[in-house]
């Protein structure tokens, strides 16, 4: 009997787990990085906290909100390691709160794409971002969902990190404010629906 209660008290566990999802926000810690566009990612998080009504709480690696969408446990995201390090982050709250790799989902500013594009990809490389990298070298996998937020990249040869670094201007600050919500909702569709589907609903936008 007591081997038939340990069985279905794992299952139970384990269906817990598979509605639980970590949902990060990359970017740096400090005032001096606040709205820089690098940190695209806390921006989305914040905003999506806010619209969750929910607090962030200062913990191990970073700031923790946890709201709920449905049936769907969410545990936000803000690494305070810095963007080179957010791998420990995200290994850490995902073994803590043992969520499985694929319902982690990595919010990241994207040079490649106009300022306001919005894709999301299941896995692929870094793409040279070093924030993506640590998380691969961390989890031991490029195989976790990411959200790709366009910033542009209308900067002369030799500037990148200066771009990247600095603000947004005040037309392209608007473009990204219309967009956040999007993005707020493309984070509910991935723990209500899955990849793919989401996927499939909003990278044709």
């Amino acid at each position: 009997m007591w081997l038939f209660d340990l069985f279905r008290h794992k299952k139970a566990e384990e269906a817990d787990n598979s509605m639980k999802y970590l949902i990060v926000g990359l970017g740096n810690i400090g005032s001096e990085y606040v709205g820089t566009r690098h940190n695209i990612g806390f921006r989305v998080v914040d905003a999506f906290a806010q619209k969750q009504s929910v607090e962030w709480m200062d913990k191990r690696y970073g700031a923790i909100a946890k709201t709920r969408v449905k049936n769907a446990e969410l545990i936000l995201l803000k690494p305070s390691t810095y963007m080179n390090l957010s791998g420990q982050a995200v290994r850490y709250w995902a073994q803590q709160e043992k969520i499985p790799v694929e319902n982690i989902l990595v919010i990241v500013d994207d040079l490649s794409l106009p300022v306001g594009k919005i894709r999301m990809r299941g896995s692929g490389s870094d793409g040279g971002h070093n924030g993506l990298k640590n998380i691969a070298s961390c989890m031991m996998t490029q195989n976790y969902a990411r959200i790709k937020f366009g910033i542009g990249n209308d900067f002369p040869k030799g500037t990148q990190v200066d771009f990247v670094l600095g603000t947004f201007s005040e037309e392209d600050n608007q473009i990204v404010e219309e967009k956040l919500e999007y993005v707020g909702e493309m984070i509910k569709s991935f723990c209500l629906q899955g990849l793919d589907r989401t996927m499939n609903q909003y990278n044709k936008k």
